[in-house]
Parts: C-alpha cells; structure tokens; sequence
C-alpha cells in the first residue's frame, strides 16, 4: 500500500539527519495521499539508519492506523490537524533543528530582512502563542496543531509555509515530503541569518515590500519567471 509514498517518506526522514536539522530522533517527516486520504508517517523513536519504507506507517486523517507494526510517530496528531485544515498540501516537517528553536523558544518570529528570506516565504515567519496548561495536559499533539492553525488565521499558508510553535519548534509544509524538508531546510538558515543580522544590528529594519514581493513572486504564483519552464 502506496509503496512509492513510503520510499518518499522514508527517504526524507534518512535526510534530517543527514543535513544536520535533528539529532537523535529529534523529528518526523509525514506526506499525505489526497487520492486516497491516508498518509504515512515515520515510527516513533525509531534510529533513522534502522529505517526502510517497509517500517513506514499508513494511517487515516482520524489517526487509525491502516497498515504497519510500529506505533506511528508520537506528533502524528499534529500532522494530521495540518492535513485537515491547510486543504492543499501533501508533506510536513518538524524537526528541533537548532536556530529555529531558538527563535520558537524566545517565542520571537523571524522578520524578512533580505532576499534569502523572501524567496520562500512571504514576510514574517510567525510564532505561535503558548499552549495553555489545559492544552498541554489534554490532547497535546492535537493541541500543538489547532494552535498552529490558530495562527494561521488571517495569514496564508501557501506563502508562509513555515511556523515556529512557541517554547517548541519550527513546523513547515509543502506539497510533497521532499517539498517540506527543503522548507525546513531554510528555514533553518534563514532562522541563522535573521539572528545573526540582529545581533550585528539589533536596530535593523525588515526588507522594503517591493524587494520582498519582487522576490517572493519571482519564484511562485502565475507569473514567476525564475527557473526552467
């Protein structure tokens, strides 16, 4: 069952370590198949160089697992409140990676200040508000996720396909697995560059909109011009 999506899986679980976002088992990849509504997501605590797409683990939108002998991963309830609710994407990253942390445990966004910044996201990555006691007692996993949808409220998804859950970690999301990593993974740099510019000068100000919609849109939406056809 959905073979090709668990090598998909797998392969970008193998790679958070490999680009140096996780430690341990400090993180979880999942993808969703919109065909059928299942997705798959990696097994908890399990060392990523034990991992095969036969460890793989199908699950339901509602959390029941279809097929594997592994408990999924302890954040599938996060995962799949992301599934529910952002309708078009099809993967989801957490990882502890160590710069966007920071910023989550400051419970500071990161502000656009430059080029690198805008072309993937479209202004601010934000940060989420504290969960409550009653949140974090009760429902935890899910909690995280409906907070980060909370967040999500009157920004698009889409253009900001990133968060940091505060006192927590960063989250991001795309249209595949591979999408979501690669999201992760610059995050992760641009949460470097954001606090090492503001140590440099802790005055500075973000990027002028024209740089930021020149450079965002340049990449994504109808007229984007940067690539290859």
């Amino acid at each position: 069952m959905l073979e090709s999506l668990k090598e998909e899986v797998c392969f970008a679980n193998q790679m958070l370590p490999e680009s140096g976002l996780v430690l341990l088992t400090w993180g979880n990849v999942s993808a969703l198949d919109r065909e059928t509504r299942l997705v798959v997501i990696k097994p908890s605590g399990v060392d990523y160089s034990k991992m095969s797409p036969e460890k793989m683990v199908v699950t339901d939108l509602s959390g029941q697992v279809v097929e594997g002998n592994l408990k999924p991963s302890s954040d599938l309830p996060t995962h799949l409140e992301l599934y529910r609710n952002f309708q078009d994407i099809g993967g989801v990253t957490h990882t502890h990676s160590t710069w966007a942390t920071v910023f989550a445990q400051a419970k500071n966004r990161i502000d656009c200040y430059g080029t690198t910044h805008a072309d993937y996201f479209f202004g601010a990555v934000p940060c989420t508000r504290q969960l409550t006691r009653d949140e974090i007692q009760s429902d935890y996993e899910l909690n995280t996720g409906k907070v980060i949808v909370e967040t999500f409220r009157d920004l698009d998804y889409h253009s900001i396909s990133a968060v940091l859950v505060g006192n927590h970690g960063p989250f991001t999301w795309g249209k595949n697995a591979k999408e979501s990593l690669e999201n992760a993974l610059v995050l992760e740099e641009v949460a470097r560059i954001t606090f090492l510019t503001q140590q440099l000068d802790p005055d500075v100000e973000v990027a002028p909109d024209a740089l930021i919609d020149k450079h965002y849109l340049r990449k994504h939406g109808k007229n984007a011009y940067y690539g290859q056809n």
